[in-house]
């Protein structure tokens, strides 16, 4: 089992972001619910799409990990784009909508950082880069 998680994984020990980028996603999807954007379509509707993209791009991590941690760089021009979008869209944005998106962004941004350092760090020791999922070759089953 453990061979079949390091091939799975690639040997990268950068499966521990999967789970947080999947629940900011979640979080920020729901926020305008559990915040209380009242009246604020346009954040509102920001914060749900941004929010799922957030949550597909943690959830591809885990399901598909060798094809998508090559976008895990993402989550940092995500991250920030959170941080100064209550500004950007609403001009004078309340206290929760600020709180709110300015936590996930930073925790969006913190954990795209710790993805691709963890993705560089994991394909310089070889001096190359990972392996295309479609270059690898085909299993055959002996008969």
């Amino acid at each position: 089992m453990r061979e079949r998680y390091a091939r799975m994984t690639g040997g990268r020990d950068v499966v521990f972001l999967d789970g947080p980028v999947l629940l900011a996603g979640v979080y920020l999807a729901a926020s305008p619910y559990v915040v209380g954007f009242a009246g604020n379509s346009d954040m509102r509707w920001h914060n749900l799409i941004i929010g799922l993209s957030v949550a597909v791009l943690g959830l591809g991590l885990t399901l598909a990990p060798q094809r998508m941690y090559g976008l895990s760089w993402t989550l940092i021009p995500t991250g920030l784009w959170l941080v100064i979008s209550s500004w950007a869209i609403l001009g004078s944005p309340t206290v929760g909508i600020i709180w709110s998106n300015v936590v996930v962004g930073a925790v969006t941004c913190v954990l795209g950082v710790a993805a691709a350092a963890l993705t560089l760090r994991s394909t310089r020791g070889t001096g190359t880069r990972a392996a295309a999922p479609w270059t690898e070759t085909p299993r055959t089953t002996a008969t």
